[in-house]
């Protein structure tokens, strides 16, 4: 057993489902299993910088069942403010990455757990490597696009709302003879867009890695309406690119890009054509939000413990993942190298094929 008596654990990036449930377990394995001390850290690297560094003592009072079905995250979280080029009031960038390492160091630490996604993850290694700092990464996103692991905190319960959105939308887009547009989250890859499309039964399903034809579009949703159907839904990935191949995005007022308003660019080339009348769903935020599903309680529960297992062993540098059917460790360098896209020959591409749907590109 390892002499670690004080942890750390944060999360870091875009929010999702099943983190409080991560949360939970890393704090009853770490008590429980060890009698160590948890710290939560607050909003992430954020939470380092503020001075005195803002935290919370974890314990199993914090740490109760009901916290594992909770949404968001206890401990808040952010994806702006890169510590080795953070934003100052003035315009300017700055390095702040040491003051993040002298946060870690305050508050006594002899290991971290970080729970975030590939570019939040490649940032904290640096910190890490930079500042000597014990780390085991704890993968999250709803992307599910972390390398190195088959299923990463949040997808689950992404791909159950943007499923139950598709049988929401299949009765009205029948009852009114319309084609309905779903856009689903997906930075870069459609892992999202893929299952639920095939899950919901889906006509055309679009994702990134896979260039697609309006025109091939077009004709799938035209003979779908000649042969039984009086409507089609198409899925489509916020990160596929319009035919003049840029990926369309929203400027915000406080700064920044994101991804979003492909589906309404291609429900106007639709409705151009094949004359039907059509509307689309951005399902957003919601897909990040509410109750995780049983799938990313259990994979948190077993993902927190085996992290607390690996600083037990003083394992660092280490990525929790999930590879058939068992929790294993791997680099931590393999949650971001390289990302974890969807193949030509990827299993849920043929059983789209073999299920008549059309990815666009034929």
């Amino acid at each position: 057993m390892s002499s670690t008596k004080t942890i750390g654990v944060l999360t870091s990036g875009g929010d999702c489902a099943g983190l409080n449930a991560v949360i939970r377990a890393v704090v009853t394995r770490a008590i429980l299993g060890y009698g160590w001390r948890v710290l939560g850290i607050h909003q992430g690297t954020q939470g380092l910088l503020k001075r005195p560094v803002e935290f919370t003592p974890l314990d199993l009072q914090t740490a109760t069942s009901s916290m594992a079905r909770s949404a968001g995250t206890i401990l808040g979280t952010t994806n702006r403010g890169d510590p080795f080029a953070f934003p100052m009031p003035d315009g300017t960038k700055k390095d702040r990455s040491e003051e993040v390492i002298e946060g870690y160091r305050m508050l006594g630490l002899d290991g971290l757990i970080a729970i975030g996604g590939d570019g939040s993850m490649a940032i904290l290694r640096h910190l890490a490597q930079q500042g000597n700092i014990p780390l085991v990464g704890v993968p999250k996103t709803i992307d599910n696009d972390v390398g190195a692991t088959e299923n990463s905190v949040g997808y689950h319960t992404a791909v159950m709302v943007a499923t139950e959105a598709i049988d929401r939308l299949q009765p009205t887009a029948a009852s009114h003879d319309r084609v309905m547009i779903l856009e689903v989250m997906g930075r870069d890859c459609g892992h999202i867009a893929l299952a639920a499309g095939i899950a919901g039964g889906a006509d055309v399903i679009l994702i990134p890695e896979i260039p697609y034809d309006l025109d091939a579009v077009a004709a799938h949703i035209k003979k779908v309406r000649h042969h039984g159907h009086n409507f089609a839904i198409v899925v489509v990935a916020e990160a596929v690119r319009d035919k003049s191949g840029e990926r369309v995005q929203l400027s915000h007022a406080l700064g920044g890009t994101t991804y979003g308003g492909i589906g309404h660019v291609l429900g106007e080339a639709i409705t151009r054509r094949t004359g039907a009348e059509t509307r689309v769903t951005v399902l957003g935020h919601v897909q990040r939000g509410g109750q995780p599903t049983w799938d990313d309680r259990l994979v948190g529960s077993a993902f927190g413990v085996y992290a607390v297992d690996l600083i037990a062993q003083g394992k660092f540098d280490r990525l929790v993942a999930w590879q058939n059917r068992r929790v294993v460790d791997v680099p931590l360098v393999a949650a971001f190298e390289p990302t974890q896209a969807i193949g030509a020959d990827d299993a849920l591409v043929s059983t789209a094929r073999g299920l008549g749907i059309c990815l666009g590109d034929r």
